[in-house]
C-alpha cells in the first residue's frame, strides 16, 4: 500500500477516479509519512480539514461517477506558509506572526480548491523567506529527506522536502531569488518559477514585491506544469497580474525539441564552480544535442553585478513590507512596554529574526538620505542593463541553460557562519527575478556525496512553453538512459 506515495500525483488521481483506492486512504498513508519523518517539512498540518475535503469528493465521486472532476481531484497539495490560508495558520517560519489566521484565501488556494486539490498542511521555510536553507526558520530548520545532515535549500524548503519525502504528491513555493527553484534542486525534484505576473501575488506574504512569484514543486515535469496551470490565472486583485497571455501550459508536454536554440553562458560554467557540478551540466548539455538542440556558448558579462543588484533591491523592499508587523493589528505583542514607539521597538526586537533584522537594515540604509542615489537608484540601473542583456541573448537563443547553484548541497549549518557566501549562492537564480522570466529546475545527475545536482532553464518572458518543452525532453531522455 506504501508504494502509492511513489506514484505521480496524476497516477493517485486516475486511481482515485477509476475507484482503485480511496481519497481517505491516501491521506492516511501521507500523514502517517509525516510523522514518521524527521524532516521538519510542515509547521501546521490540517488533517481534519484535509479529511473532510476527502469525505465530501469521495461522496461526490460515489454518487455521480461520470460528474466533473477538477484537474486536481483528491491529490494532496502542500502550502508554503506565507501563503495565506483562510482559518489556517500562516506564520511565514516567523515568531511575529505565530499566531496569525488569515481571514480570506490566497488567490492560488482558491484555484486548487476550485479544482479539487486538499490542503493538507503549511511547509516549514526561511523566516519571512530570507534565506537560501530553510534554516532561518523560527520553528527550526528543514532537512533534506535524501539524507538529514544536509539542508533542504531555501526558501521553499519545506515544500521541496515534503515532495521528495513523497509526504505530498505538489506543493506550492514562492521565488523571489531562486527560493523555488534551488530547494527543488537540492532536493532532486522540479520547480518553476512562471513570468512574474503570470500567477497572482494576492495573499502572498511579502518579501520583495517586485521579485516575488509563486510557483510549483513536483516530483516530475508534468505534475509541475499541471499545478502551474491551474494557479495561473489573471486577478484583478492583484495590480500586476496580467492579462490575455497564454497560460494552457500542458500543451507544451512534449519532446520534440530539435531545434530548439540553448544558450550556455561561459560565466556559469567557470572554474569557481564545483567540479561535480559543472561535470553534471555538461553532460546534462550533452543530453540537449543528442535531442537534435543547438547549443552554445555565450556570455553574461554583468555576471558579477547580478547578486548585489539583487540584495540591495530584495532588502530596500522587504524593509518597506515588514513595516507592517508592529504589534498593532496582528501577530506578537511585546508584553513589558512603555508607550507606542517602546512597544514598535520591543515588539520587532522580540519578533524578527537575526537574518530578517539584518536584511531589513540593510534596506533601511540604502533607502535613507544620502544614500538613495548610490545604492537603491544604482541597483535599479543595473536590473535595467541586466534585463536589457537577456533580451539580446533571446533574439539567438529560445532558452538559457545553467546550474541552480555552483555548489552543490550544504550541511546544515555551513551557510549561516557565513551569510555572503549564502547570498552569493544565488547567483544563477536571481536574474529571473531581477528581469521577470520563467525558470525551471530539474535533476540532472548526483555529486561526490549521492545528493542531487540541479539544472535551470530560463526563457524569455511567457514563453514558458521553451522550458517546459526542454525539461520535458530531458527528463523523459533521462530515463531512457
Amino acid at each position: 500500500m506504501s508504494d502509492i506515495l511513489d506514484l505521480s500525483a496524476y497516477e493517485i488521481r486516475k486511481k482515485i477516479i477509476d475507484r482503485e483506492i480511496l481519497i481517505k486512504d491516501v491521506l492516511d498513508l501521507l500523514f502517517e509519512r509525516i510523522k514518521e519523518n524527521d524532516n521538519n517539512s510542515f509547521i501546521t498540518l490540517c488533517e481534519d480539514e484535509a479529511y473532510k475535503k476527502a469525505e465530501e469528493l469521495q461522496k461526490r465521486l460515489e454518487d455521480d461517477p461520470d460528474g466533473k472532476k477538477g484537474k486536481l481531484f483528491g491529490i494532496a497539495v502542500a502550502i508554503k506558509d506565507n501563503i495565506c490560508t483562510k482559518g489556517i495558520k500562516t506564520t511565514a517560519a516567523s515568531k511575529i506572526l505565530y499566531n496569525f489566521v488569515p481571514e480570506y484565501n490566497a488567490t492560488v488556494i482558491d484555484l486548487i480548491e476550485k479544482e479539487d486539490g486538499i490542503i493538507i498542511g503549511k511547509t516549514n521555510m526561511d523566516e519571512f523567506a530570507m534565506g537560501s536553507t530553510s534554516e532561518t526558520s523560527y520553528y527550526g530548520a528543514v532537512k533534506n529527506p535524501l539524507n538529514n545532515e544536509y539542508v533542504s535549500g531555501g526558501s521553499s524548503g519545506g515544500s521541496a522536502s515534503a515532495v521528495a519525502g513523497h509526504e505530498c504528491f505538489m506543493a506550492l513555493g514562492s521565488d523571489t531569488g531562486g527560493s523555488i527553484r534551488q530547494p527543488a534542486g537540492f532536493c532532486g525534484v522540479v520547480g518553476i518559477k512562471p513570468t512574474y505576473s503570470s500567477v497572482s501575488r494576492y495573499g502572498l506574504i511579502a518579501y520583495g514585491s517586485s521579485l516575488d512569484q509563486i510557483g510549483p514543486i513536483a516530483g516530475n515535469v508534468t505534475d509541475a506544469v499541471n499545478l502551474l496551470e491551474v494557479i495561473s490565472a489573471y486577478d484583478p486583485k492583484d495590480s500586476t497580474s496580467k492579462n490575455g497571455v497564454d497560460r494552457e501550459y500542458s500543451k507544451y508536454l512534449t519532446d520534440d525539441i530539435k531545434d530548439l536554440k540553448i544558450g550556455v553562458p561561459k560565466e556559469y560554467l567557470s572554474d569557481s564552480v564545483d567540479a561535480d557540478v559543472r561535470e553534471n551540466i555538461k553532460n546534462a548539455i550533452e543530453v540537449f544535442k543528442k535531442l537534435g538542440c543547438e547549443v552554445k556558448e555565450c556570455g553574461l558579462a554583468l555576471t558579477d553585478y547580478v547578486v548585489p543588484a539583487y540584495y540591495t533591491i530584495a532588502s530596500a523592499e522587504a524593509s518597506s513590507n515588514l513595516e507592517r508587523f508592529d504589534g498593532v493589528k496582528y501577530g506578537l505583542r511585546a508584553d513589558d512596554y512603555e508607550g507606542l514607539h517602546d512597544m514598535y521597538k520591543k515588539t520587532r526586537k522580540e519578533g524578527f529574526g537575526t537574518e530578517v533584522k539584518r536584511r531589513i537594515m540593510l534596506g533601511s540604509f540604502v533607502l535613507s538620505s544620502g544614500y538613495y542615489d548610490a545604492y537603491y537608484l544604482k541597483a535599479l540601473r543595473v536590473r535595467n542593463l541586466i534585463k536589457q542583456e537577456f533580451d539580446k541573448l533571446f533574439k539567438e537563443f529560445d532558452v538559457i541553460l545553467s546550474p541552480v547553484s555552483p555548489e552543490t548541497t550544504p550541511k546544515i549549518g555551513e551557510s549561516l557562519s557565513d551569510p555572503i557566501k549564502m547570498y552569493l549562492s544565488d547567483v544563477y537564480t536571481v536574474s529571473a527575478n531581477l528581469t521577470g522570466m520563467p525558470g525551471i529546475s530539474i535533476p540532472c545527475g548526483i555529486d561526490r556525496n549521492n545528493m542531487p545536482v540541479g539544472m535551470q532553464l530560463f526563457a524569455d518572458h511567457f514563453r514558458e512553453d521553451n522550458i517546459i518543452k526542454a525539461a520535458y525532453a530531458f527528463e523523459k531522455a533521462g530515463k531512457g538512459m
